[in-house]
């Protein structure tokens, strides 16, 4: 009888650890094959923005380290909350990926009341890709030069000049201005960079921040004045601009990242996979070269890094948004 139990038993076992071993073997054999079809980033914002120049940056990369084609569709609005429904409602399995900033990663946590995802909960980092001071511009008939003169015809004009922002980051880059400054604008929104930057260029709006690769081309060509950038140093590709505290503002620092994630349902040989991917491209020289030419840095930090990062930066915008009494949304 106790024979019979433990041939029982054996045979239990047994079977337990077939069962198992075939429940693990889809997902090993998936991670070494991926990818093996098409990939696709999703991007929050429209063409002319530094997160849509990293999604293509790094889908190029990617096709040619992986052999497999990667595409980038661009769903902005509703403050990234259209591209990260999509996400979120695509099937786990690492072939969609979400190529965020700040605003959605990590402000977005800040500026509203209840979100449609969680930022923390929902998506899982792969890689940090880089980071950009934002320069603060001017329409080109604007009637002032520099940093001083808009704070000071905003002090005269109290709440009747207005900035446009492409996104929440940007939003409270000119709420913080307001605060830093003692001046009284009022927001505008639009869907990305671009559109608010094209915008102030035609004199739709009057002033606004946005990253250096959304700015500097149109400078160079007198459609926006820049103003300062709000960074600890100068840009090396825009010398001639001075910093915010070199304009006036001490301390006045404001920046822009991008990061990957994919949903956090992925499993995590796959994500794993798509981490060392996206890491090893942001190590590449060819990369640092990229965003040097752009006036941005290099972003190199891996999954663990960019998580810490990221509760960093909510953690800060959520200080940001108390100390310019920013109403939430």
């Amino acid at each position: 009888m106790q024979h019979q139990r433990r041939t029982t038993l054996a045979a239990f076992a047994g079977a337990a650890l077939l069962t198992l071993a075939g429940s693990l073997a889809p997902v090993a054999a998936t991670a070494q094959d991926f990818p093996s079809r098409t990939i696709r980033f999703v991007v929050p914002f429209g063409p002319g923005s530094g997160t849509d120049t990293s999604a293509r940056y790094f889908a190029r990369k990617l096709q040619d380290l992986t052999g497999q084609p990667v595409v980038v569709e661009n769903k902005p609005g509703a403050n990234g909350f259209i591209a990260v429904k999509q996400v979120l409602a695509a099937p786990a399995d690492g072939y969609t990926v979400f190529i965020g900033s700040n605003s959605t990663l990590a402000v977005n946590a800040a500026l509203f009341r209840q979100l449609p995802y969680d930022p923390v909960q929902d998506l899982a980092p792969l890689a940090m890709m880089m980071r950009s001071p934002a320069m603060l511009a001017v329409r080109p008939q604007a009637p002032y030069a520099d940093l001083q003169g808009l704070i000071a015809y905003a002090k005269a004009h109290p709440g009747e000049i207005n900035f446009g922002a492409g996104s929440a980051g940007y939003q409270l880059m000119g709420e913080l201005l307001n605060d830093s400054a003692g001046i009284r604008t009022v927001h505008v929104p639009f869907k990305g960079a671009g559109e608010a930057m094209t915008a102030l260029a035609a004199g739709t709006v009057d002033f606004g921040f946005a990253e250096v690769t959304a700015v500097q081309e149109l400078a160079r060509g007198g459609r926006v004045k820049v103003l300062a950038v709000a960074a600890d140093r100068r840009v090396p590709t825009s010398p001639d601009i001075p910093t915010a505290s070199e304009a006036g503002l001490p301390g006045f620092e404001a920046y822009t990242w991008v990061g990957a994630m994919v949903s956090a349902a992925t499993p995590a040989a796959l994500t794993t996979r798509l981490a060392e991917l996206f890491t090893a491209i942001s190590r590449m020289d060819e990369t640092h070269a990229f965003y040097e030419r752009l006036g941005a840095t290099p972003m190199t930090g891996g999954p663990a890094q960019m998580h810490a990062f990221q509760k960093q930066e909510i953690a800060l915008w959520k200080r940001i948004v108390v100390q310019a009494k920013v109403p939430l949304q």
